[in-house]
């Protein structure tokens, strides 16, 4: 990162150099970022060596200290050979103080250059990653596999984004710039500190649920490259700032899916973010083929993170919720259902032709008893006020009203305070 860029990142006179000294591979300042205070830590390009790593460390230490985040920006060649084995020291102890602050001040890791290995580890443990379409992001560097006979390209902002790895894909440092700036300002400054309020513009509207939802050119979408079925972002609902994650309406959820969304969740909850989850989902996928790749494994531990997360949680359901689904994403302190909500254990057509399969022998036209028999189902054991006999929502609205029902929730819900069972951690499937 250049020092234009480095200028463009602070608010302009409000930075203070950190341990400078000879120039080095890393450069280290405390700013403020739109007035809110924030570390940054830069690296040029070329090779680093143990006081440089030392740099880094020194930064995560201090802003654990004052409770303010810190942004990375990775370009650089790896370790400097000449260090020899003490290069593994360093890097050992660099991702152990990330590990460390994880939850504790929120990390953002901008990869503008080469970023491979260690360090490519450190990057990824970040809360939030975002790479420049030219970086290189790797654990194996592409000559090595390409030795070995894979032909892939791993090292690209493209595959980044499709493994989940990268959160944001820009184009450059100075889109970087702007887009870590408006994060910054959206996140809390640490794991006490409240959520941010902004002014507000009122939604775009339209047939979209989040369009409905979230005020006007708020949201930043996370992780949109992996998970289509599932969006995750950033925005604001009255100004508050809360996280959203919304199914696809009609679709069904993979494994990449379902652990995009645990982990956007479990973000929200270590900084005690709002969650917002608007389902219109069957479900998860029918497929052995994902099963086998870690679909029911992702699955539980969507369930668990949602159980587990102590941050406000409101569910909306706009459409279906259908069995396993609603287990996972509705584990909520408020449950909204739409007039035109479905919440089942399985699909209702499949429903009926179980509990009436006589009568469906009987019948002469199997389609339309089936679709009869599944309406009348809907209407007696799914409707919105059967599910809240049921207790398994808790407001029923219209579409219009989903947003004034979320905003009176989440200012219900501003004051929520859980006590955990003592436990050194939980231990879902991760």
């Amino acid at each position: 990162m250049s020092d234009s860029v480095m200028t463009k990142f602070f608010d302009e006179g409000a930075s203070t150099a950190l341990f400078a000294g000879k120039e080095g591979t890393v450069k280290a300042a405390f700013g403020s970022v739109n007035g809110c205070p924030v570390y940054c830590v830069e690296q040029n390009g070329g090779a680093m060596n143990a006081k440089e790593t030392e740099k880094m460390i020194k930064v995560i230490d201090l802003a654990v200290k004052t409770g303010n985040p810190i942004v990375t920006w990775y370009d650089s060649k790896g370790a400097d050979l000449k260090e020899g084995l003490n290069a593994l020291t360093d890097a050992a102890r660099l991702n152990a103080r990330i590990a460390q602050a994880s939850g504790v001040v929120p990390q953002i890791a901008v990869v503008t250059g080469v970023c491979g290995g260690n360090a490519a580890m450190a990057a990824a443990n970040a809360d939030i990653c975002i790479v420049t379409e030219d970086c290189e992001l790797f654990l194996t560097p592409v000559f090595t596999a390409q030795a070995a006979g894979d032909k892939g390209a791993a090292s690209s902002a493209a595959a980044a984004e499709k493994a989940g790895v990268a959160h944001l894909v820009v184009k450059d440092a100075d889109e970087a710039v702007a887009v870590v700036s408006r994060l910054v300002s959206m996140l809390p400054a640490n794991n006490l500190s409240g959520a941010a309020c902004f002014e507000f513009a009122a939604p775009e509207g339209g047939e979209c649920a989040i369009k409905n939802l979230v005020d006007g050119g708020s949201a930043v979408e996370l992780m949109a490259g992996t998970g289509k079925n599932i969006k995750t972002l950033l925005a604001t609902v009255a100004g508050n700032v809360c996280g959203v994650v919304a199914t696809a309406p009609g679709k069904n959820l993979c494994s990449c899916c379902t652990g995009k969304a645990a982990r956007f969740v479990r973000l929200c909850d270590a900084f005690g973010i709002p969650v917002v989850t608007l389902v219109n989902t069957e479900g998860f996928v029918r497929s052995n083929t994902d099963e086998i790749a870690g679909g029911l494994r992702q699955a539980a531990r969507l369930a668990a993170t949602y159980a587990d997360a102590t941050t406000a949680k409101i569910a909306v359901v706009t459409g279906k919720a259908v069995g396993a689904a609603y287990t996972a994403l509705c584990n909520a302190d408020l449950t909204v259902v739409t007039d035109k909500g479905v919440i089942a254990p399985i699909e209702p057509t499949a429903a009926v032709t179980v509990l009436h399969k006589e009568e469906l022998d009987a019948g002469k036209d199997l389609a339309k008893d089936t679709a009869a028999l599944a309406a009348a189902y809907v209407a007696e054991e799914c409707s919105a006020e059967a599910l809240v006999a049921a207790g398994l929502a808790d407001v029923v609205t219209d579409a219009a009203g989903v947003r004034a029902q979320v905003i009176a929730a989440l200012d219900m819900l501003s004051s929520k305070r859980v006590q955990r069972l003592p436990k050194k951690h939980g231990n879902m499937a991760l």
